[in-house]
């Protein structure tokens, strides 16, 4: 039994060293392996077998595409500082690992150095609005001095993207501010240029109401002309001559138009002479309405003091200013 123990044990050591010479390598890995520290070479997928105590592996290299966000603040050349956001990537070369893994200890601070340095370089050169428009030809700079620096060390960069311009905050409320003013302006453009149609339609719209309007009235005093000559002419086959046809006619017309103002139920026209004599008659006329209606009011006074006096003894005493030129006139 104690004989077993040892041999137990030689068989379970030559199981691990068996199963410790065996290893796999995943898919877009390559595995670097030394012997005694030394390159000895490079294993991509599969299984594959070493030699154990002499053999180990000293590194892992990922091949797959990777991407690096490297965020940069500087200034531009009209002395915004604004925050760039450059995403890189980039890869290993199945030839080249033994480059990327012993030539370079971190690829990813270089990558960053080099980025910075670029975009350092080419931002002051623009103002803020031209780093905008030409984000892309700083993303294309970035791309070509890290493919000429990074080649050497066995990678390959994919692509460089400028994926965010962050100014400073009073700086992007400035630009929201000038870009809402160039907006009312477009707004007040339109508007002007709206409201121009709309007065040149409305003055077209009136002048050709007003032509039409003229071209009516002009129809309107012909047709009417045209009626008076046919009554005149009608006057005439009666015995009646043009002079007394047109004086019948103008009174006619007076009194139809009398009716028509009468007809409106709600008219506040007051016709009134317009002879430079009607004046004077008027105030007449109305001088002698208040002496009237003074004398009656006396009259009334008297009756009502006096209640014995008659009708009659007070009516002879009031003889109004219009009766007494009457009698003149009849003297």
């Amino acid at each position: 039994m104690n004989m077993n123990i040892p041999l137990i044990t030689i068989l379970i050591f030559g199981l691990f060293i068996l199963l410790s010479s065996f290893f796999t390598v995943k898919q877009q890995t390559a595995v670097i392996v030394e012997r005694f520290g030394r390159f000895l070479s490079i294993r991509q997928s599969g299984l594959h077998l070493k030699i154990p105590i002499m053999d180990k592996i000293a590194g892992k290299i990922n091949l797959k595409i990777q991407q690096l966000d490297v965020i940069i603040e500087t200034k531009t050349k009209d002395n915004v500082f604004v925050k760039l956001k450059v995403s890189v990537q980039f890869m290993v070369v199945k030839e080249t690992v033994y480059d990327a893994f012993y030539k370079l200890e971190y690829p990813h601070d270089q990558i960053t150095s080099y980025v910075f340095d670029v975009v350092r370089a080419e931002v002051p050169k623009l103002k803020l609005d031209d780093v905008f428009e030409r984000k892309d030809d700083i993303a294309i700079a970035v791309k070509r001095e890290l493919n000429e620096a990074m080649t050497t060390y066995g990678y390959t960069i994919i692509n460089t993207l400028v994926t965010d311009i962050d100014p400073d905050i009073q700086v992007k409320n400035a630009m929201n501010r000038i870009n809402a003013a160039d907006r009312e302006k477009t707004v007040a453009e339109f508007e002007a240029e709206a409201s121009r149609i709309r007065i040149v339609a409305k003055a077209k719209a009136e002048a050709e109401s007003k032509r039409l309007q003229g071209q009516g009235i002009a129809d309107q005093r012909r047709e009417i002309a045209r009626g008076l000559v046919e009554s005149v002419d009608v006057l005439n086959r009666v015995g009646i001559n043009s002079q007394e046809a047109s004086a019948l006619i103008v009174v006619t017309q007076h009194y139809d138009t009398l009716q028509a103002i009468g007809a409106e139920s709600n008219s506040n026209l007051i016709l009134l002479p317009n002879s430079p004599q009607a004046g004077s008659d008027m105030l007449n006329n109305m001088i002698a309405s208040f002496s009237a209606s003074n004398q009656v009011g006396e009259m009334m006074k008297k009756k009502n003091k006096n209640p014995g006096i008659k009708t009659d003894e007070y009516k002879s005493d009031y003889q109004s200013p219009q009766i007494e030129e009457e009698k003149d006139e009849e003297e």
